[in-house]
């Protein structure tokens, strides 16, 4: 009996050691194993967050870069691309625009031609559930994962940079102000996490907060305009003019106190500002960027 019992005990334990092992995996974030994203909170998009995607794409003079309009109407989408404009104008060679409704056409080998030579994508804001219906699941965005594969970086900003999280926020096609709605997968481009975009500039701080309380595994990003957070494996890296919140569960619990380095009684969110890095696993910040005493408090 006592032997009977004794394996039991062991079983028990191996499922609930395979149980919580598969729990962690499932709940752990991770980014892209080779190359970058460059995910931008949407507003004016300076010099530094241009060069720092046109860099990781391989240089202007090396850079193949698709730009993807298709998260705007209809007539934007169709209209010339400013960002194949602006692109041009920095120095790049070659930029393709790529743009489709229809999940059929971004199936086809030749829609997708362009993609397997590119070493950036560049996703264009609007609303990313119209991103999600062309091209979840299709050979397009086989070939985007294939870009990260090779090297390259994925970029996008506004409605661009949520497609490129696991879990959409705002994603319902009755409007934006529903965070969790009739479209929530995105292009998981980096797993377990939910990206939110304009968040000072539209007072969207708060947001954030009940989506984490809902979904518990996710890690929240809520990246202010003008403002990116570069991605490379599991760590990313503040750029830009503004700050980035972090939203997670136990700090929602328990608002810990100082988990950015600044004098604070603590908060569900904190925010890290440029040159702050951030580990995605252990969702903890490495270092806390260059002092800045005389910028002013907003």
């Amino acid at each position: 009996m006592q032997g009977i019992n004794m394996k039991k005990l062991v079983w028990l334990i191996a499922v609930i050691l395979t149980t919580t092992t598969l729990v962690q995996a499932q709940t752990k974030t991770v980014g892209p194993e080779k190359g970058a994203l460059v995910i931008v909170g949407g507003g004016n998009m300076g010099p530094e967050l241009w060069n720092r995607f046109i860099e990781l794409a391989g240089g202007a003079a090396n850079a193949h870069i698709v730009v993807i309009p298709t998260a705007g109407d209809d007539s934007s989408a169709a209209a010339p691309s400013r960002e194949k404009e602006k692109l041009l104008s920095l120095g790049v060679k070659q930029v393709t625009v790529l743009h489709t409704r229809d999940p059929k056409e971004a199936g086809k080998e030749s829609f997708v031609e362009p993609l397997k030579t590119a070493t950036g994508v560049w996703f264009v804001g609007g609303r990313h559930w119209r991103l999600a219906d062309s091209y979840l699941n299709t050979l397009a965005h086989k070939e985007f994962n294939n870009v990260l594969a090779r090297g390259g970086v994925i970029g996008g900003t506004s409605a661009g940079a949520t497609i490129l999280g696991s879990f959409m926020v705002r994603g319902d096609t009755k409007g934006n102000a529903i965070m969790i709605g009739d479209h929530t997968q995105g292009l998981d481009f980096i797993h377990n996490v939910t990206i939110d975009q304009h968040v000072l500039r539209r007072n969207r701080q708060f947001d954030l907060i009940d989506v984490i309380k809902t979904r518990p595994e996710l890690l929240g990003i809520g990246i202010d305009e003008s403002t990116a957070v570069v991605v490379q494996q599991n760590t990313f890296e503040v750029i830009g003019a503004s700050f980035v919140g972090i939203y997670e569960a136990n700090q929602i619990a328990g608002n810990t106190k100082y988990p950015s380095g600044q004098n604070s009684t603590g908060g569900p969110f904190y925010f890290l500002s440029k040159g702050q890095k951030f580990d995605l696993q252990t969702r903890k910040v490495i270092n806390q960027g260059p002092q800045r005493p005389n910028e002013p408090a907003r």
